[in-house]
């Protein structure tokens, strides 16, 4: 009995092969005698790597955001002075970024009480890293323009 249902097998595998292509038989689940797919690379990033660039992006992809860091980088610490050393920037845009930067923890506000209250920005050290990073990018960016404009 048992040759009968091997020779059963057996002919409807070549019925199978027969009939239809490789491609749909791996479709269909038939892959009898078929070589096994090397594994592949994975497709997409893993929810942490995703998380991580997204951060990464919401901070170092907006110009405004690369712009304050590296202005208070530069010892440009209030408010109003931020406002005047980054040209285009509105208000409303530079009080966003310095907030996503504080809730970020890239830099710290610091309240100076008087008549009228003073409130400075400085670095973290965290802010510190990333602001020498920035300024790699800024270095390299001038390096590249100068080749392209010597060509």
């Amino acid at each position: 009995m048992l040759e009968r249902s091997e020779s059963v097998a057996r002919a409807k595998h070549r019925a199978v092969t027969v009939l239809f292509p490789a491609a749909l038989r791996v479709r269909a689940g038939y892959t009898w005698g078929m070589a096994q797919k090397p594994p592949t690379k994975p497709k997409f990033l893993s929810l942490p790597e995703r998380t991580a660039y997204r951060r990464l992006e919401d901070v170092v992809g907006c110009k405004w955001s690369a712009a304050v860091l590296a202005a208070i980088g530069r010892g440009v610490t209030r408010p109003g002075q931020l406002e005047r050393f980054i040209p285009g920037i509105s208000t409303k845009v530079l009080t966003e970024r310095l907030r996503k930067l504080l809730n970020y923890e890239l830099i710290t506000r610091h309240e100076y009480p008087g008549k009228v209250l003073r409130v400075e920005y400085r670095l973290t050290p965290t802010g510190r890293k990333l602001v020498g990073i920035i300024e790699q990018l800024r270095e390299l960016d001038e390096e590249h323009a100068q080749r392209q404009t010597t060509r």
